[in-house]
């Protein structure tokens, strides 16, 4: 277990009926995104519902260091200056992203595509995560690696190019990290770049993009992929920019009414993408009882609120091909598996192993600490359901992993015996209000 002296254990219990409407954060892609867009962009960008945990705020303070001026107008609502692309400062002090995976890979797209040098580092749980995948097609683009950790992890210290050559590539995985590292170099080449998927990613870097002006195309490739076309050294102009809630953050307040007893709640204004909304589908094919609302258009993304019921779910097989519109979801759908009748199955979830933690071992070690039945084959998770109960009772170890964090506390509300997580800290890396609005709703942790 944690032996963290910081650390701050929490425990959840069985709760009554959770009651209310609440509206969770601004989405965390999206908001790390707006301050990319808005350095790289001249003049100001205007950004109202940013999330402000502390991956973003660690993105923002990255921005700064690159030339951008911020300022915090009120409780989500911000103001970038940009420097304007090619025209970004060389960094005194190392990038540290503390837990940001997403701003890290982000911005090393954007420093590999300008003539400065800067070093990338983090938490320990940042150190442990491969950073390779995103620097061999800088590399291929004419970034330099200078230094780095075992295996192509943080610290980092990067070389951009002032004239990245525009390429095409294929991913090797179905990554929204990697193709947006590659589309934010490529802003800054002479000519046009080219990122082929074989699995369609999480497409918010391409939308926002095309929102700030650039000239980019999207068409299918293949079965399910697609093939993203970017015209270089184009004229980004700032924008207004309204973020739209979490899905993934939203999926624990869901998650949450749907197993504890005679909840009825609505969850607003939520991000309907279709590359993010797996875990929606999910539930709804295990009988979840869930009412889709009030569809609408909120900074270029679908959103609609959601009126979730406590409802009796059965077992299903998640096939492989869902796992990029969900892969921050299979936590919590770990947690909701267990109270289901039968077996869920979630297949093909390799990249659960190189996220905050090993996310597949961490979810199967936390089912089986409150004696629920779960396994490992592959790269998939089998979880045997109890039918509506649910042990609980356990200690869970959360790895400095705030979804892990969050996804058993829900299962503790529902439980029959209470369940304790070793580290509650962390949880203010991407959901900061998590704790209140759930209270809101009528859950206790203590």
């Amino acid at each position: 277990m944690s032996q963290d002296l910081h650390a701050k254990p929490l425990t959840a219990r069985a709760c009554g009926p959770l009651r209310g409407r609440v509206k969770p954060p601004g989405d965390k892609s999206i908001s790390h995104r707006a301050f990319l867009l808005g350095l790289l962009s001249v003049g100001e960008t205007r950004v109202e519902g940013l999330l402000e945990g502390e991956d973003v705020l660690h993105t923002g303070r990255a921005c700064a260091a690159l030339g951008a001026k911020i300022e915090r107008l009120g409780e989500g609502s911000w103001s970038i200056f940009g420097a304007g692309l090619g025209s970004l400062l060389e960094p005194s002090e190392t990038l540290d992203f503390g837990n940001a995976g997403t701003g890290s890979r982000l911005m090393m797209g954007v420093v590999g595509g300008h003539g400065i040098t800067a070093r990338f580092d983090g938490d320990a749980s940042l150190r442990k995560r491969p950073m390779r995948r995103i620097l061999d097609p800088l590399v291929l683009m004419g970034a330099q690696v200078l230094e780095q950790a075992d295996g192509g992890r943080c610290p980092i210290l990067l070389k951009g190019t002032p004239e990245p050559a525009p390429i095409e590539y294929r991913t090797p995985v179905a990554s929204a990290q990697i193709k947006s590292a590659v589309l934010f170099a490529g802003l800054n080449a002479l000519g046009r770049t080219t990122v082929i998927e074989s699995e369609a990613s999480r497409d918010h870097t391409e939308k926002m993009l095309r929102f700030f002006g650039a000239d980019l195309r999207c068409e299918p490739f293949g079965e399910h992929g697609r093939k993203i076309t970017l015209e270089g050294r184009p004229e980004l102009r700032p924008r207004a920019i309204a973020v739209p809630v979490d899905p993934s953050s939203a999926a624990f307040l869901i998650a949450a009414a749907v197993l504890v007893k005679g909840s009825d709640i609505v969850v607003e204004g939520v991000m309907m993408n279709p590359l993010r909304t797996g875990f929606l589908t999910t539930l709804l094919e295990m009988g979840a009882r869930i009412d889709i609302l009030e569809r609408r258009e909120e900074g270029g993304e679908d959103v609609a609120d959601l009126r979730v019921r406590a409802s009796e779910l059965t077992g299903v097989d998640v096939p492989a091909a869902r796992a990029p519109s969900m892969i921050d979801e299979y936590l919590i759908l770990g947690v909701v598996a267990a109270f289901a009748r039968g077996v869920t199955r979630m297949n093909g979830l390799h990249e659960l192993r190189v996220k905050e933690s090993d996310r597949l071992a961490a979810t199967a070690a936390g089912l089986l600490a409150n004696s629920v039945r779960a396994s490992i084959e592959g790269d998939d998770l089998i979880v045997e359901g109890g039918a509506g109960a649910c042990p609980g009772g356990g200690l869970v170890e959360t790895h400095l992993d705030h979804r892990l964090a969050m996804s058993f506390l829900v299962m503790g509300l529902a439980s029959q015996n209470s369940v304790r997580i070793d580290d509650e800290t962390m949880i203010a890396t991407s959901f900061p209000t998590f704790r209140p609005l759930m209270a809101q709703l009528g859950a206790e942790f203590s």
